[in-house]
């Protein structure tokens, strides 16, 4: 199956004040174990074109591999009120393989100019995937954004708690 998300499906976890402008952000093939994503390359507004993002209780790690383009895939882990409390930020190129543990949310932000293409271990119609506080707080804690050509990050006003960012 084949899921198309037009910019209307983003507009809830993009910064406030953001303009959409990649039309279709993103682009998933879905099998029954597995999906892959096909993320737009572009900005609205500021900030990088992404997915939405979810949050990950599959009872092990979901595993993710890079296999075309140049983003980051972020991962946040929230306190029992849904605060952050942990941050990280992977770099991703063609090859690389990301480990995402249980009870973590993950995004998929494009930082390139071209497509950036991730296969998961992923089965998005479970009952283990969900994205409801992702859209209630409108993203993550941290958006992806440009900064004088540099990739940038932007606090989430809508997280009362914004955990030092770590690196990969």
């Amino acid at each position: 199956m084949i899921i198309s998300k037009r910019a209307q499906d983003l507009k809830q976890v993009l910064m406030q004040g953001s303009e959409l402008q990649v039309k279709e952000p993103y682009t998933m093939i879905v099998d029954k174990e597995q999906v892959i994503f096909a993320i737009y390359p572009g900005v609205n507004g500021i900030e990088f074109n992404k997915t939405e993002g979810y949050f990950n209780a599959y009872p092990g790690a979901q595993v993710y591999q890079c296999l075309y383009g140049q983003g980051v895939l972020i991962m946040q882990r929230n306190d029992e009120v849904g605060e952050a409390k942990e941050f990280k930020v992977v770099t991703l190129s063609s090859g690389r393989q990301v480990g995402v543990p249980a009870g973590w949310a993950m995004c998929l932000v494009n930082i390139g100019k071209n497509f950036l293409v991730v296969v998961g271990n992923v089965n998005i119609a479970s009952k283990d995937i969900n994205s409801k506080a992702i859209l209630a707080k409108h993203g993550l804690a941290y958006y992806i954004v440009e900064k004088k050509g540099e990739v940038g990050f932007e606090q989430n006003s809508n997280y009362n708690i914004h955990p030092q960012i770590t690196t990969e």
